[in-house]
């Protein structure tokens, strides 16, 4: 923290990853994310995508800027970095800082860490989702992916159905085991699985959070009445669903149509091979926090929710982030 005191201005904090998370519990969280989402005055310009050539990496890493600024929540920018071959040096994939800046003013107010932020407001988007195209009566989740997103998706889903059972698949059956452990651990009722298809064959809802450029789920493999959470795949060459997915589902919502529609792998693919049309995209979340009731549905139908990231997202939970702390200090 560093505070200028020859013009008596409010200290910058810098916010890390542990108060972050002490600072955002998933029902505020859930519930910030909703009021930002059902808002009308957010801007949110499209975000910088960079892909940085030259750095000596197998796979190109990307640069994201996203700006979000509103009255009731002020100015926000995210930085982030996103290297894929990061797992190869034992470190994340996505490295990143949120910059709060007050509205009246522009004075910065707060640096945040931006992985906590990312990993719990994507989290919450997704169960945000989930409440209103899921079935009320999920019970098995199926949590596709071993990175930091597998330890706060099926949490984040538990707020909103009653998930008595996750299932972990990933690439390597250790990192499975080992994520199913540390969901155990957090009390759910997880375990490692090694069958992709039998796993879906069981699944209520399957989410997916991976660095995939191939699909991995098969729509084929889904049951009647599966809501499909995807949260990779967030440029158009990457991708988790394959077309078939997209030939049973009944209605495909977005976290933002400009980014689904743009930037979304499973969409944008899925949409060029005809597998999709634009007639069965519902959505976005903002609708689905606006409306009045939740959208039909029926038992059998699957629904997929695609999330590419929304930057109003982060400016609600930095800002709740920072009034909450803000609380706890002066209480």
């Amino acid at each position: 923290m560093t505070q200028d005191h020859s013009t008596g201005a409010q200290p910058l904090l810098f916010i890390d990853a542990e108060t972050v998370a002490r600072h955002l519990p998933w029902p505020q969280l859930l519930q910030a994310l909703h009021d930002a989402f059902a808002a009308t005055d957010l801007s949110t310009p499209p975000r910088g995508h960079y892909h940085m050539q030259g750095l000596a990496q197998e796979r190109t890493p990307v640069l994201l800027s996203m700006p979000a600024w509103s009255g009731a929540l002020g100015v926000g920018v995210k930085l982030v970095s996103v290297y894929p071959d990061n797992h190869t040096r034992q470190l994340p994939s996505i490295h990143g800082l949120y910059v709060l800046i007050e509205g009246l003013t522009g004075r910065p107010e707060a640096v945040l860490e931006a992985g906590e932020l990312t990993a719990r407001r994507t989290a919450a988007a997704s169960a945000l989702a989930s409440r209103y195209l899921s079935r009320g009566d999920s019970q098995t989740l199926l949590m596709v992916g071993t990175g930091r997103l597998s330890q706060y998706l099926p949490l984040a889903h538990a707020q909103v159905r009653p998930i008595s059972r996750v299932l972990v698949w990933g690439r390597t059956a250790a990192k499975a085991e080992d994520s199913a452990l540390a969901l155990r651990g957090l009390g759910l009722q997880a375990e490692a699985v090694t069958s992709l298809q039998d796993a879906c064959a069981q699944a209520d809802i399957v989410s997916c959070a991976t660095l995939s450029s191939q699909a991995l789920i098969e729509g084929q493999w889904l049951r009647p009445g599966t809501h499909v959470d995807l949260v990779g795949a967030f440029t158009p060459q990457m991708r988790e669903a394959d077309d078939a997915v997209f030939t049973r589902v009944s209605a495909v919502w977005c976290d933002t149509l400009a980014g689904g529609l743009s930037e979304a792998g499973d969409i944008v693919q899925a949409l060029a091979s005809g597998a999709l049309d634009k007639t069965r995209i519902a959505g976005e979340l903002a609708d689905l926090c606006r409306a009045t009731a939740p959208p039909a549905r029926g038992a059998a139908d699957i629904t997929v929710f695609k999330s590419v990231g929304a930057s109003l997202e982060d400016l609600a939970a930095a800002r709740l982030c920072l009034q909450r702390l803000q609380h706890s200090q002066a209480a």
